[in-house]
C-alpha cells in the first residue's frame, strides 16, 4: 500500500485570525496546523460537504 502524501498548501492569514487559531489550537493541545484542518473538516461537515472517506486497504 502507498501511503498517501498530505497535501502542502501556502496560506495567508491575518495576524489576528492566525493569533486566534493559535490560541484555540493550544487549548484543544494540537498544532495549528492541526487546528486549521480541524475546523475546515467541521465547516466542511456544517456545509453538507464532507470530504470522501479514503478507501479501505486491499489485501497484499
Amino acid at each position: 500500500m502507498v501511503a498517501r502524501e498530505p497535501k502542502k498548501v501556502l496560506l495567508r492569514l491575518d495576524p489576528a485570525v492566525h493569533e486566534a487559531i493559535a490560541k484555540w489550537a493550544a487549548d484543544d493541545l494540537r498544532s495549528v496546523n492541526a487546528q486549521i484542518e480541524y475546523a475546515l473538516r467541521k465547516a466542511l461537515e456544517q456545509a453538507g460537504r464532507p470530504p470522501k472517506p479514503r478507501a479501505a486497504p486491499g489485501p497484499d
